[in-house]
């Protein structure tokens, strides 16, 4: 569904991506794993039109993305929730997922209905500034957002950030069901443990560079990755 080949991404003259290539396929959960300012938000960024790379390739549903605009890949299927949310803070919880529609001006109420299913505290709040709601709340609705655009892949970064544990345990649970409905996952994490738990396979990113590949629960088992990401 996905194909990365060998994107560079720079910030001025900071080389952030170097060489970077993977794939996510259709109905899997992906995880881009690494300490902070490994690259993996820059990824994402690269992916959704938001920065480019000066090399290589990005491909979605085997069509290349790396020149299209970030408001035309959102239409092509693919929705990007960015670290720190992002939501509209002055606008309502339904306005804002009003806006996450805006490339599907049919259906909205059908989307709608479903996003309020996933998230009831989200139907609880519909009439609520969205600012005043706290952080989870907060990444419910950015999430909730983002599927409004009926995305066939959802990049989420960071969505477990700032968090309590008990609703970090609750994001992930959402995470999944959201896969299982059909929606393919691409994700950032700094929580290794969480991530790679419903992971389907993951890739570990170290200063910009893809150094371990494998199966999700496999890393987990991997002496490397334990000493680095989960303190063992």
């Amino acid at each position: 569904m996905l194909k990365v080949d060998n994107i560079n991404v720079y910030y001025g003259a900071i080389h952030a991506v170097k060489g970077v290539s993977f794939e996510v396929n259709e109905g899997e959960i992906v995880t881009l794993i690494g300490a902070n300012g490994a690259g993996k938000s820059t990824v994402l960024r690269a992916v959704s039109g938001l920065m480019r790379s000066k090399t290589g390739d990005v491909s979605f549903m085997d069509k290349s993305i790396a020149t299209i605009a970030p408001h035309k890949i959102v239409v092509q299927g693919l929705a990007h929730v960015p670290e720190g949310r992002r939501i509209f803070l002055r606008m309502t919880v339904q306005e804002n997922l009003e806006m996450g529609a805006y490339t599907q001006p049919r259906g909205q109420q059908e989307e709608m209905e479903k996003v309020f299913e996933l998230f009831p505290r989200l139907l609880e709040r519909r009439r609520q500034i969205a600012g005043t709601l706290s952080g989870g709340e907060q990444q419910m609705l950015a999430m909730g957002r983002a599927l409004m655009s009926r995305p066939k892949l959802l990049m989420l970064d960071e969505p477990s950030m700032g968090l309590a544990p008990i609703l970090v345990e609750q994001i992930f649970s959402i995470i999944e069901t959201m896969n299982r409905a059909g929606t393919t996952i691409l994700l950032v994490e700094q929580n290794a443990q969480m991530a790679l738990s419903v992971a389907d396979r993951a890739y570990v990113l170290e200063t910009g560079t893809i150094t371990l590949t494998g199966p999700g629960r496999e890393l987990l088992k991997s002496d490397e990755v334990r000493s680095a990401y989960l303190g063992g």
